[in-house]
Order: C-alpha cells, then sequence, then structure tokens
C-alpha cells in the first residue's frame, strides 16, 4: 500500500484487485501516525476501533459491498462536528463535549462505507480563514510550512492534500471550505445552504453554516456530496433537493468574471497572472467570458463581518466565551462579542439591502451560466498574519463571504502552481442547488489543466504519469509542443529553476532548440513549463531527444526535482549564451523583433 493514492478510483481499483479494507485503514493509520504537521489532529480514532469498523466492511458480502459507494475510503471530520466516540471541542478543550451520536452527515458516510480516521484542527469556533487561531497549533500549507494552511477548516483540507484520508468534512459560512482547498491544491465543495444537515455542528451563523466536503477531485467530492444530500427534518434549516435549473448548456457557456477594476490581489502579481490563465482556459473549454460589475458581489460580502450577521456568532458562542475569557482565543473573542453592539434595527436595514442584493445577482444569472472568482486574492505566511491578524483575515475573504447570503454553491479547485511554488485556485459559483452544473465544469477545467491535485510529493505510483520539464520549443504554442500532447501529456505549471543554470541557444535549427546546463557557480533561475507525461509514453518520447540534448534531474524554484531537458557541453560549441534573457520566449521574442 505504499505510495499508494487515495483517490477514489484508485482505491475502487485497488478493491477490485483484492486490497482489503482493512489494508487501507492501516495505511491511512499510519499516515496519520506519521504525519510531519503535529497540528493536523486534534483527536483519533483509536487503532482498534478503525480496523474493527474496516474488518466489518470486509466481512459483509461482496454484493453489499458493492452497494457502498464510499466503501473502505478513510475519511476526517473537522472538530465542530459530532463524531460519536470522539469529543467535539470546536478548537476550544474549555467547550468539549461527548456528543450520544454522530451528526447526521457523518452517519450517512460511515453507512455508505466510509471509515473515521479522526477529527481535525480548525480556528476556534470556525471563526477565521488562516487557521492560525487554535490552541492545537497552526496547520501548514502543504507547500510550504512557512505558510497558512488557510481555514477555519485547516486540519481537515491538510490531511486530504497530505494524502492521509481520502475526504475529508469541514464547514463554511464565510469561506471555511473554499480557501483552505485553495492553499493546499485541492477541491473544496461548498455545496447548497441546507443540502447538507447541519445538526450536530457547533453553529458559527447558523442561518448561514454549511457542511462541506474537501476531496483531491470534484468528482470525488461529488460522490460524497451524493450520499451526503439527504433531506434532515430535524434541521430547521434543512432543504429538500431541487432539480438544476438551468443545467450547463451541451455547447458553450458563459461565464462572468470580474472586470479588472474591481480585481484585488494585493500586490501578487503571481496570482493575478494565474487568474488571467484560468479564465483562458476555460475559454478554451468553450466558455464565452463576460466581464461584470463585481459590487453587488462585495457589498453582500461586506455585509457578513461589517454588518449585523456577526450578530448571530454571538448568539452561537458568545456566552460560553463571556464566561471562559481565558480559554479563548482573543481574535476570536473580539469578533465574536463584537455582534453585542449591533441592533435589531441594524439587522433589518441590512436584511432588506440583502434582498436587493439577491435581486440583482438573481438579473445577472438569468444571462449567465457561471461567476468565476479567485478562491482567495493571495496567501500569506504565519509570520505575516500573527502580526495582522484581523486585516490580513479580512482580505482572504474578498471573493468568499458572499456566497451564503446570496444563497449560492461553490466549488474551489487548483488552477495552478505560482512562481514561488505556491498553488492558486479558483470558484465557480451558480445559484442554490446547481452543484451537478459545477461539478462537471470543474472536472473538465482540471482535466484540461492536467495538475495534480495535493501536495507536490504526492505523485503516486498508480497515477500513471511522470513529471518532465521542457525549457524550449515543446513549451505550449511552440512547434515541438504536439510531440507532448500526442502523447497525452498533459499542463501542469509554468514556473522556473532553481538559480544554477546557465542557458544557450544552440547553432542548429530549424527548430531552433535551446541548451540547459547545470554550473556550480554564475548561473541564474529559467523558466519552464512542467508537463505530465503518460508513463507509457515516456520511452518513446525520449528515443526521439537528439543529442546534445538529454533527459537528467532538474531543480525547481519550489526545491522540487523533476525529469526535464539538459545539454551536453559538448553540443556548446556555435552557441549563443543567452541566460541573461531568463528564459526561451524572451529570447524567441527578441528574434522576432530583430527579423521584424
Amino acid at each position: 500500500m505504499k505510495g499508494f493514492s487515495f483517490s477514489f478510483a484508485s482505491l475502487r481499483a485497488a478493491f477490485a484487485a483484492g486490497v482489503r479494507a482493512e489494508d487501507v485503514a492501516a495505511e491511512a493509520l499510519s499516515r496519520a501516525d506519521a504525519c510531519g504537521d503535529p497540528a493536523v489532529w486534534i483527536s483519533r480514532v483509536p487503532h482498534e476501533d478503525a480496523i474493527a469498523r474496516a474488518k466489518s466492511l470486509d466481512a459483509l458480502p461482496r454484493e453489499q459491498r458493492a452497494r457502498m459507494p464510499l466503501f473502505g475510503i478513510p475519511f476526517a471530520v473537522k472538530d465542530n462536528i459530532d463524531l460519536a466516540g470522539l469529543p467535539t471541542t470546536a478548537g476550544c478543550p474549555a467547550f468539549a463535549y461527548e456528543p450520544k451520536e454522530s451528526a447526521p452527515v457523518v452517519a450517512r458516510l460511515i453507512a455508505a462505507g466510509a471509515v473515521p480516521i479522526g477529527k481535525t484542527n480548525l480556528d476556534q469556533f470556525a471563526t477565521g480563514l488562516v487557521g492560525t487561531r487554535s490552541p492545537h497549533g497552526s496547520p501548514r500549507s502543504v507547500f510550504n510550512a512557512d505558510y497558512i494552511s488557510g481555514g477555519s477548516s485547516s486540519g481537515s483540507a491538510v490531511a486530504v492534500a497530505a494524502g492521509l484520508v481520502g475526504f475529508a468534512l469541514g464547514t463554511d459560512t464565510a469561506g471555511s471550505g473554499r480557501v483552505p482547498a485553495a492553499f493546499n491544491n485541492i477541491v473544496g465543495l461548498k455545496p447548497t445552504r441546507g443540502m447538507l444537515s447541519t445538526r450536530g455542528v457547533v453553529p458559527a451563523c447558523r442561518s448561514l453554516d454549511c457542511v462541506s466536503i474537501f476531496a483531491l477531485t470534484a468528482e470525488d467530492a461529488q460522490a460524497v456530496f451524493e450520499e451526503a444530500a439527504i433531506f434532515d427534518p430535524l434541521d430547521i434549516y434543512a432543504r429538500a433537493r431541487m432539480p438544476e435549473v438551468p443545467p450547463l448548456p451541451g455547447t458553450g457557456f458563459t461565464f462572468a468574471v470580474p472586470r479588472a477594476s474591481d480585481l484585488q490581489f494585493f500586490g501578487d502579481d503571481e496570482a493575478a497572472r494565474l487568474f488571467g490563465e484560468a479564465a483562458e482556459r476555460l475559454e478554451e473549454l468553450g466558455g464565452r467570458a463576460r466581464r461584470i460589475d463585481f459590487s453587488m458581489f462585495a457589498e453582500a460580502a461586506a455585509l457578513l463581518y461589517e454588518g449585523p450577521w456577526v450578530a448571530e456568532r454571538t448568539a452561537a458562542v458568545g456566552a460560553f466565551i463571556e464566561a471562559h475569557e481565558k480559554d479563548t482565543d482573543p481574535t476570536v473573542r473580539g469578533i465574536v462579542l463584537g455582534g453585542k453592539s449591533r441592533s435589531a434595527v441594524e439587522v433589518f436595514e441590512a436584511m432588506y439591502k440583502l434582498e436587493a442584493l439577491k435581486r440583482r445577482a438573481a438579473a445577472l444569472f438569468a444571462d449567465i451560466d457561471v461567476l468565476v472568482v479567485p478562491t482567495a486574492p493571495t496567501t500569506y505566511t504565519v509570520e505575516q498574519v500573527a502580526a495582522e491578524p484581523l486585516k490580513l483575515n479580512s482580505r482572504l475573504g474578498t471573493y468568499t463571504n458572499f456566497m451564503n447570503l446570496l444563497d449560492m454553491a461553490g466549488i474551489a479547485i487548483p488552477a495552478g502552481i505560482g512562481i514561488k511554488g505556491l498553488p492558486f485556485g479558483i470558484t465557480l459559483a451558480a445559484p442554490a442547488f446547481s452543484e451537478t452544473k459545477l461539478v462537471a465544469l470543474a472536472s473538465a477545467f482540471a482535466a484540461a489543466q492536467g495538475l495534480a491535485p495535493g501536495a507536490p510529493g504526492q505523485r503516486f505510483e498508480d497515477e500513471g504519469f511522470i513529471e518532465l520539464a521542457v525549457v524550449g520549443a515543446h513549451m505550449f504554442g511552440l512547434p515541438l509542443n504536439h510531440e507532448l500532447t500526442s502523447r497525452g501529456a498533459m499542463f501542469v505549471e509554468r514556473t522556473r529553476t532553481m538559480p544554477g543554470y546557465r542557458f544557450y541557444a544552440l547553432a542548429d535549427g530549424p527548430p531552433f532548440r535551446p541548451g540547459l546546463v547545470r554550473v556550480a557557480s554564475g548561473g541564474a533561475s529559467i523558466e519552464l513549463e512542467v508537463w505530465r507525461l503518460p508513463r507509457a509514453a515516456f520511452g518513446s518520447f525520449i528515443a526521439g531527444v537528439p543529442q546534445p540534448l538529454c533527459i537528467g534531474t532538474l531543480d525547481l524554484a519550489s526545491g522540487r526535482k523533476v525529469k526535464g531537458f539538459l545539454c551536453e557541453e559538448s553540443g556548446l560549441e556555435g552557441a549563443e549564451e543567452i541566460t541573461a534573457l531568463g528564459g526561451w520566449r524572451a529570447y524567441m521574442a527578441r528574434k522576432m523583433e530583430k527579423a521584424g
């Protein structure tokens, strides 16, 4: 089982080949024990209990196992959701209680064959988008431990991205099920309010709270959603599933993005670039972009924390926090108790304003199929958040805070890796009951993007791909790119090497080709693209690589190592050194300029 992906497709193939649920549970427990981030878990299901659960699944008749859509899949539960046998703490030990039974949403998933592994860390009382407001420590981004994991569902996102479980439950009131997905390169599905029961969930803003789903793929998130979205008559905010109107068109679709003047990235040029590229990719999939005035969504977002809705948090846990001041996070305490200053008049005024904004949003969605926004405008280090906890947290909600107020469904999906080696994500959103449409578009986007989900180290053997770095004519849109695409290769990211390389334009051509040479000193960082090439096609590809080029191992700026093009020094005779240009595209642009 070592090196085995917990994606649903991989697990189902393994079970069909004879792997037991007990084997998968034992591997999940082993990974949880070895997890390098001690802040992921608050409590764990005892090993013997998890193994006993898995063994009971293995003992079922084959026909019964086949009827369990989540058979043997290990999962984690955010620790503001009840799981029988473990305390619910909401990130506050003094608040802890022992639930008599699991929350209905958890019970549904266990009945469908899933195996719980433990309870995950969160921003205390699910108040925050940073993942740093917990007495149990701050889970870190799986890409760089200096950076935040995002919150409030911090531990759940990291557990999925690190390959500890196949999926995890979070909650999402203001973005807690989407921001951590973006920061850890996974999928975060925020369903329509009321579709997943919130009974057995510690409330944040009870009228807005959603149970959310973290998974490696949109298809996996959809599979969990299908099992969990059962009407709960004992949940006063539960809603029955409605037919999706309208579904995604069969040919082409219209998507809205904020106009340039409304987009905020707070100085993060890489996030801006990656969002632009994501919009281009949606157009390549048949989408028609429409630039919109984003002010209605920004105004709705402001109501959540700058308006009286913060008083709903006071109603949920304010009395406890007042009685246990020393046991609560000071930032959380200030936010929650700040709701006491809000008046009933303010509440009604905000309700009227929200209804007007809903009317404007409905008019927009009469002409578009989906809204596309950055999941978060940028990211921050743990140290930066500690210095400015309120300001930076607020920025992270720029594109998330409005969705539950406007009764929308959303799915956060990976959309590239920036030059610093950090992931970026977008969110697809549409009115209530649009989950199927959003998942379909998310799946198509992921296929076109070709980005492996989860942590950068999660390169599982069963995925059947090898990552290959290209620095010249094999890059997207250049003459030899077809040698990759014709073999089923998929684009992963545009990034750079570590400093330590010199770059040359070789003397032969066309096609004109570069030569990348590793040097001990005097080198620079060179632009490249990483592609995923099917293992079965790798041999035929490298067989066509001519001297003096060869395939070696390249060091990326993120610290990752991948296979990629290098050049033998013997092939540099007559070559022009172009290291100072920083990449092949810059060289070709200069060449065309001179020719013109």
